[in-house]
């Protein structure tokens, strides 16, 4: 074979490889399986301001509830025994929290989001005009039980 039809061979295989690149390429997302008869609703989204995680636990429920307060009220002092994930969708707030002797005062607004960790006693007073709204998802809850322990107040953050 001489130098030329090599080259032209070369060619034509480099030419049909690069075609045969580029059908794989555009075909693999051809392959995904679009959803059918399938509603997907965003209940509340927020950028998360807490430093940690909470773990799931194989076993326990996963509860999923919206809270609304008036301006003025408060959760009351509580804790959660898996902890909890919660969303802002709606409103202004500010969560005391007790950590051994001192108060952790945070406010937060529509849009953001916080971790309460299992067993932290807190209270959250809705201090804006309108009622706070959030969408809260209470993990390791145990099964068939309350997501919600009630706690006396802890003494910690005066006039609460």
């Amino acid at each position: 074979m001489d130098t030329l039809t090599r080259r032209v061979f070369r060619l034509a295989f480099m030419t049909l490889g690069l075609a045969g690149l580029l059908v794989a390429v555009n075909a693999v997302p051809g392959a995904a399986t679009p959803p059918s008869g399938l509603t997907n609703v965003t209940l509340a989204r927020g950028t998360d301001l807490s430093v940690g995680t909470i773990a799931f636990k194989e076993g326990t429920d996963v509860v999923v509830t919206q809270i609304t307060v008036i301006p003025g009220g408060s959760s009351g002092w509580h804790a959660h025994p898996g902890g909890a994930i919660v969303v802002v969708e709606q409103g202004e707030l500010t969560a005391h929290r007790s950590v051994g002797s001192q108060c952790e005062t945070t406010n937060y607004t529509a849009g953001q989001a916080f971790i309460e960790r299992p067993g932290e006693v807190d209270d959250v007073v809705n201090t804006g005009r309108t009622p706070y709204v959030l969408i809260v998802t209470f993990p390791r809850v145990p099964q068939g039980g309350s997501a919600r322990i009630d706690v006396p107040d802890p003494g910690t953050c005066p006039g609460i």
